[in-house]
């Protein structure tokens, strides 16, 4: 199986211009979780080229996600920073999605396309977070946790707002620049995706006060109290899986005080796996199924494997 595994990624990284003269192909919520499967092929083979293509694959994601499109007339850092300071912070002008079309302007209507546009989603955001601080585990260079913190806070700002009842909400989709939203509407597990992770990086941040997410977790904590996460989404299944081993690692490890949070994920989680296989979606032809919602399923439920061990 490993060397199906390094097949593959080998493969991925030529076709999308990672190991090839090819121009870079780059989309953000793939390329997260290759830069973890290249950290656990290096952690499983010892061989230093997979390192290598996890953190060469950070910089590409950041030149090209993180600067304008081609067909933009903005140019440079999607943040206004000069050439050089965005080198220094390529975070923390949020990253494009990598979509095929760009952006929607705000004179177009919303229509179907809204799915092949360009922007930023935020539950991307996060999985971008978590690669860059398991990068920064792997290696212990702080810039990484740096780059991951200033997305965090950047996002938080952007996607986060308080409606006309005074609570706090999220938005789902924003433009490239992240001043205006694109989908208005609220991820159902985004605030839980952002307080999962936030207290991750929290756990790894440098002792400075500009890197505090304290209070950004206090908001995310807001939005989560009273929630009703469950779903017949087999990728939300299997995100809150993944959640649930993250929080319980962080209570096991780190002694968070989180346990009753663990249990109503948990509950929601079983609730969920129930309602996906129920409708049937394993019994239809491959031609109609999304592949990308059964692996983020088989995710967790290798998380649920490993809480158990």
């Amino acid at each position: 199986m490993l060397e199906v595994v390094e097949k593959l990624m080998l493969q991925y990284a030529y076709e999308t211009g990672l190991s090839s003269n090819l121009k870079p192909k780059r989309y953000l919520w793939t390329d997260a979780f290759a830069v973890c499967n290249f950290l656990e092929l290096w952690r499983k083979t010892s061989n230093a080229t997979y390192l290598e293509l996890a953190i060469k694959l950070i910089d590409q994601v950041h030149y090209v996600l993180g600067r304008h499109r081609e067909d933009d007339v903005r140019r440079g850092w999607i943040s206004g920073l000069s050439d050089e300071d965005g080198f220094k912070h390529p975070t923390i002008g949020g990253l494009r999605i990598g979509k095929s079309l760009p952006e929607r302007r705000p004179d177009e209507p919303y229509d179907e396309l809204e799915w092949e546009r360009d922007g930023q989603y935020y539950h991307y955001l996060t999985k971008w977070m978590h690669a860059l601080n398991r990068v920064y585990r792997a290696t212990g260079n702080s810039t990484y946790i740096v780059w991951a913190i200033e997305l965090a806070k950047t996002a938080h700002r952007a996607f986060v707002y308080t409606d006309s009842k005074g609570c706090k909400r999220m938005y789902w989709k924003m433009s490239i620049d992240l001043s205006r939203p694109l989908v208005p509407s609220m991820g159902l597990h985004d605030p839980l995706d952002g307080l999962i992770t936030y207290m991750e990086l929290a756990f790894n941040a440098p002792d400075h006060p500009n890197l505090s997410l304290q209070n950004e977790i206090e908001e995310m904590k807001e939005m989560c109290r009273g929630m009703d996460w469950v779903t017949n989404d087999p990728l939300g299944a299997g995100e809150l899986l993944r959640c649930a081993h993250s929080l319980a690692k962080l209570i096991a490890m780190k002694g968070l005080d989180e346990v009753r949070l663990l249990v109503d994920i948990l509950s929601s989680a079983l609730t969920s796996l129930e309602l996906s296989l129920s409708t049937g979606f394993l019994k239809l032809p491959a031609s109609v199924r999304l592949a990308f919602r059964e692996l983020g399923l088989s995710i967790g439920l290798k998380a649920v494997e490993r809480m158990l061990n």
